[in-house]
């Protein structure tokens, strides 16, 4: 090792560029490094993330030899990332999406190493800028739906696993039902904690595998089925041991332990699997692990940090260029939190109770749920009239999307509470002041319970119906009306058993027209001044 540090012999000045480029970057994403070390990597889904700098500085060092070997090629061709870069980081701050800035950052070190190092030396130690990304948790929406069709696809596998044993179990979205007590599948058990780092290990064993291709991308490939179906493993375990043991069994001990368990078990199958594919066939060829011997490195100069020299170095037009880019957008970016907050137009707990017919009761959500969703306001009521039918509202505003706060959807929150949620097409609504506008229809069944949805998002004088209209209008309104305040109505109505679907879209048609004049009193629209 220490051999191979002698050999390493940079240049003062290149130590002194490379500390002003990360100074800069460092202050330009200090919002997005913040919301990434302190937030994103405390969940227990990404708590992994922590570790994947270190493996990145190793998969660096692993290529040492190769990288000192090749001379050093600076090229304005890295000015093509570096820029994109650039346009993610405008785009992340404007819209509030954090998961853009992380692809930025990526996109900046990327455009900074070619620009400087040259092509041969960015991809010779490609793998390693491949690992940089998992270090950045997948988007919030995505994230959500991931973990939704892991819970749901678990408690599948693991109710049928149940049944093999012998155990009678029911299931009921993410909630499994065993006669003498009911297990929910959370968030915490969907089995993404254990997927992603499983992904992650069974890449960098596939790099590591001195094997032929298809056999590495095999590995890495059935980490997947791999890891979801230990996990429902776990999950019908957890299950059969309630039954023997007791609750503490699910509550405590063996539901917090279990998990490593499972993932050294998971790794030991990886493993075994490493070893089933060493047998088959011959392997042709070098090893792609196997080093030639490189050529004799090139070693640089070591010049004096004098005044001269420094002036001379930083006069480069690459690092002049690069350097004026960085800072201009640190300059720029600190106007972007012109962005404020919109105050709702009336606090929603003055919302009306009795809307026509229909007479209110207002509900409380759980803290839990208040601190997930992150909204500045809401409320939720139930409707019932006098035949004894039911609506429920619920409305939530956010005085402005940032990152990590941004609205969530009713596609991604109630499946997790046992619901088989499925969208219909957008219905146009004329509400009682005459005017129209689209909703989206969603089904929901429970068992033989089915209820009907309608949901919508008044985004500043617009009334959206997707999530990718709401980053795309996020994006925009930030840019050129410098807001991105907005709320989400959701409205629910049981399909009754003596009725069909089209009676109740009726009644669910009739309140929202009702109600739809209401909610614009309470949620800012176009003509808001700042």
């Amino acid at each position: 090792m220490l051999k191979w540090i002698d050999e390493i012999r940079i240049t003062p000045l290149s130590w002194l560029k490379a500390g002003i480029y990360a100074c800069a970057v460092v202050l330009v994403y200090y919002s997005a490094l913040t919301q990434l070390v302190l937030h994103d990597w405390a969940k227990g889904d990404y708590s992994h993330c922590m570790l994947i700098p270190f493996v990145v500085l190793y998969l660096f060092w692993e290529k040492r030899r190769a990288l000192i070997s090749l001379p050093s090629t600076p090229s304005w061709s890295g000015l093509v990332p570096l820029f994109l870069g650039f346009a993610l980081f405008w785009l992340g701050e404007l819209g509030g999406e954090v998961f853009t800035m992380y692809i930025s950052l990526y996109l900046v070190i990327v455009g900074l190493s070619w620009l400087h190092l040259g092509w041969k030396k960015v991809k010779t130690a490609g793998f390693a800028f491949i690992m940089m990304l998992a270090m950045f948790p997948f988007p919030n929406f995505i994230n959500v739906r991931l973990s939704l069709y892991l819970k749901l696809l678990s408690s599948q596998l693991g109710v049928w696993l149940l049944h093999l044993y012998g155990m009678s179990a029911y299931r009921e979205g993410n909630i499994i039902d065993l006669g003498f007590t009911q297990l929910q599948v959370a968030d915490a058990c969907s089995g993404l904690r254990y997927l992603i780092p499983l992904m992650i290990l069974a890449l960098i064993l596939a790099h590591w595998f001195k094997a032929r291709l298809w056999k590495r991308v095999f590995l890495f490939l059935t980490s997947i089925p791999v890891a979801v179906f230990v996990n429902s493993f776990r999950i019908a375990l957890t299950g059969v041991l309630y039954s023997i043991l007791g609750p503490a069994v699910a509550e405590e001990f063996f539901h917090g332990f279990s998990g490593w368990l499972i993932f050294l078990f998971t790794l030991g199958v990886l493993l075994i699997e490493m070893w089933i594919l060493k047998k088959i066939g011959r392997e042709g060829g070098k090893s792609h692990l196997t080093e030639e011997t490189p050529p004799k490195a090139v070693v640089q100069d070591q010049e004096a940090l004098s005044p001269e020299s420094v002036l001379r170095g930083l006069r480069q037009p690459r690092f002049l260029v690069t350097l004026s880019l960085l800072l201009l957008i640190l300059f720029f970016s600190q106007g972007i939190e012109f962005r404020g907050k919109i105050p709702i137009a009336k606090p929603l707990d003055r919302f009306p109770l009795q809307v026509g017919q229909w007479t209110g009761t207002p509900q409380q959500i759980e803290r839990q749920f208040i601190e997930a969703l992150d909204f500045s306001d809401y409320t939720m009521i139930d409707y019932s009239n006098h035949q004894g039918q039911t609506i429920n509202l619920y409305i939530a505003y956010y005085e402005s999307q940032r990152k990590g706060e941004s609205i969530h959807s009713p596609e991604t929150c109630l499946p997790g509470s046992g619901w088989d949620f499925r969208e219909a097409d957008g219905k146009p609504v004329v509400n009682a002041d005459n005017r129209s506008f689209h909703v989206t229809l969603a089904y929901m069944t429970k068992g033989e319970t089915e209820e009907l949805v309608y949901y919508w998002f008044p985004q500043r004088g617009r009334i959206l119906t997707s999530l990718y209209q709401l980053k795309f209008y996020a994006f925009w309104d930030a840019l050129t009306k410098q807001r991105t305040d907005g709320a989400l109505i959701r409205i629910i109505t049981p399909v009754y058993p003596a009725e069909n679907r089209k009676t109740a879209e009726a009644r669910l048609h009739g309140f929202t027209r009702e109600i739809a004049p209401l909610i614009d009193q309470f949620i800012p629209g176009s003509d808001v001044q700042r």
